[in-house]
């Protein structure tokens, strides 16, 4: 459930970018809590607890997070300017993964609490969404042949590109297929790893629900849960996590340096807007 907690707040960041962006964010703790619901479906008790710690850490997050966040975004407009190297996208994209990690370690108490109240129906129940979520996966990914699955892959990376940057010339498009083209991404090795992971969670869960472990030792094991997910253990699955890190950065540098000038401007702008958003939801209210 703290992986769930998590998400949710991720939400907000996602909506954050959305042209309603106030309105996104000031709403996220009603969001993220019909989300949640959705997962383990909370009993009349566990209710007003959900939505009270939601909007804590929603406080939280906005005073604490939202500036540091800003500042990401003051220096990658810095970087927009100029050719990018792939050391510099990895560079920014382990900022944002500590503010991620920020986040993570603030939602542990509500988290356990949540952890440690969870009856074995509820526990049913979030198995079954885990297999909805499974049966939606396989229908978008793996029920399509590997040429599908590219120019899937190659249709999201297209809109997130034009929504940055403007629209992309043939050339730039021709570009990016191939970047596509050349990944080593594998929908199969996600799904098996994230099936693993549910399967941890459920176990893990289901362990809190027999033994009522002190909360304490609850919170080290969730803790211990994320961590893994952060940063695997030596194995398949870090190598897999290292490596699409290292792809992900040298494709948005390759890229980036494919763009015009006005193209650049265009991009800086989008940081530039994003900037003023988040600093305006973090101002006292």
């Amino acid at each position: 459930m703290l992986a769930r907690i998590i998400g949710a707040l991720m939400v907000g960041a996602a909506l954050a970018a959305c042209s309603a962006v106030k309105l996104a964010y000031n709403n996220l703790p009603e969001v993220g809590y019909w989300w949640l619901d959705g997962y383990v479906d909370f009993d009349p008790g566990q209710t007003p607890r959900v939505r009270d710690e939601l909007h804590r850490l929603l406080d939280w997050h906005r005073r604490e997070e939202l500036p540091k966040i800003a500042d990401l975004l003051q220096q990658a407009q810095a970087l927009a300017a100029a050719d990018l190297t792939p050391e510099q996208a990895c560079e920014v994209f382990d900022a944002v993964r500590l503010r991620v990690l920020a986040l993570a370690e603030q939602a542990e108490p509500a988290g356990t609490a949540l952890a440690l109240s969870l009856n074995a129906s509820q526990l049913d129940h979030l198995a079954r969404k885990y297999g909805k979520v499974n049966a939606e996966y396989r229908k978008d990914w793996l029920d399509r042949s590997p040429a599908q699955q590219r120019e899937k892959r190659y249709d999201q990376f297209l809109d997130r590109s034009e929504d940055f940057y403007g629209r992309l010339d043939g050339g730039q498009r021709e570009f990016l297929r191939q970047l596509v083209e050349r990944s080593a991404f594998d929908p199969r090795e996600l799904d098996h790893e994230r099936r693993q992971r549910q399967q941890e969670a459920l176990q893990l869960l289901g362990r809190f629900q027999a033994e009522k472990p002190p909360q304490a030792t609850a919170r080290a094991a969730l803790h211990a849960y994320m961590m893994r997910i952060a940063e695997p253990p030596p194995g398949p699955s870090r190598e897999r996590q290292r490596r699409m890190r290292q792809e992900s950065c040298t494709t948005i540098a390759a890229l980036h340096n494919q763009t015009s000038a006005s193209q650049r401007e265009q991009a800086a702008r989008r940081l530039q807007r994003y900037e003023d958003d988040l600093r305006e939801l973090a101002a006292p209210q």
